[in-house]
């Protein structure tokens, strides 16, 4: 069967030979299904955290103010204008770019999907978006935790069991998710490796970002914390291949691992620190190293301001980067 094409004027011809040109075959569908169609996506091929995120800010934020209209009509504008209704109900900059960063994927899928030839260049954060407010450990209670592995269960004072895993997160910067993760076999003598972490449904994922899988040098603050959780594990008659293991010599579930922190937080009078802000804390106290050794010891994606713009591994950098977190650390819970 031959199909043809019938046009009336010059404007619909410009128009038909641009459609063909374009060979856009979904212009029509609106943003909402297509969003949705994107989600079913990512659910296979990407950790439950990562598509639930991203879902989140379809549902609450992208949907709502542009699901209607057709992807073939959607201009840089539109989405410019997700993001400025977001900063104006008060996002934190942080949200602001884990949300633009979600609507360049859904471009570039509805790309894929010959819906749009959208590229997405120009789509900004507002100067004065508010950032987010971290709480950190200060000095006085960064002793605390180092010294004291005393918590309250059921009006009893015991060994919080997990002691060892807060400690190394903050002399060292990992996430959560990292620490919780880490096996005996990512340690090579002084040399931990980090080759994945556990999100909050128990998933195992690679890591956050192409940075996360990376290797460090332990300090001697951080090599003490290692031979302590060992010792601690054998009193306890836990066998695991975990380096913090629950009591059952598995991973210790994330909320579990939150649930114990805030009880060894609270009875302690301690800030009221997240276990991700245990990471900033690091970030905060180690300040003064260079922005590319920060980078690397933490594991910050390119595009991450940590600093300034990341550089890659030479020789000694770990050594030296280890060097002068030991000394600073040192110097505050001396």
């Amino acid at each position: 069967m031959i199909k043809i094409l019938i046009v009336e004027d010059d404007d619909s011809i410009a128009k038909a030979d641009a459609w063909l040109d374009d060979n856009i075959t979904e212009g029509n569908l609106k943003v909402a299904v297509l969003f949705d169609k994107w989600i079913e996506e990512l659910k296979l091929t990407t950790s439950k955290d990562h598509w639930r995120q991203y879902y989140g800010y379809g549902e609450k934020w992208i949907k709502p103010k542009i699901g209607n209209i057709r992807i073939s009509n959607i201009t840089e504008q539109h989405l410019q204008e997700v993001i400025l209704n977001g900063h104006k109900k008060g996002l934190a900059k942080k949200t602001l770019m884990n949300m633009r960063a979600c609507i360049s994927a859904f471009i570039k899928y509805c790309r894929k999907r010959k819906s749009t030839k959208l590229i997405v260049e120009n789509v900004t954060i507002p100067k004065n978006a508010p950032v987010g407010i971290r709480t950190i450990l200060q000095p006085d209670e960064l002793k605390t935790l180092m010294n004291d592995d005393t918590t309250i269960f059921k009006g009893k004072l015991v060994r919080e069991l997990y002691i060892n895993a807060y400690r190394f997160e903050v002399v060292t910067g990992l996430r959560p998710g990292e620490v919780i993760g880490l096996r005996k076999t990512d340690r090579n003598d002084k040399i931990i490796s980090i080759n994945r972490s556990l999100n909050q449904f128990g998933e195992i994922t690679p890591g956050k970002n192409q940075n996360a899988k990376r290797p460090f040098m332990l300090t001697a603050i951080a090599e003490n914390i290692l031979d302590q959780q060992e010792k601690l594990l054998r009193e306890n008659n836990i066998d695991s291949d975990y380096i913090f293991p629950n009591e059952y010599g598995d991973f210790i579930p994330y909320q579990t691992y939150y649930k114990h922190w805030k009880r060894y937080r609270d009875y302690h009078n301690l800030s009221k620190a997240s276990p991700y802000e245990l990471r900033h804390t690091f970030v905060s106290v180690v300040k003064t190293l260079p922005e590319g050794l920060l980078k690397q010891v933490v594991g910050h994606s390119e595009s991450m301001d940590t600093y300034g713009v990341y550089s890659h591994n030479i020789d000694g950098d770990m050594e030296k980067a280890a060097i002068e977190i030991q000394t600073i650390f040192s110097e505050i819970i001396k």
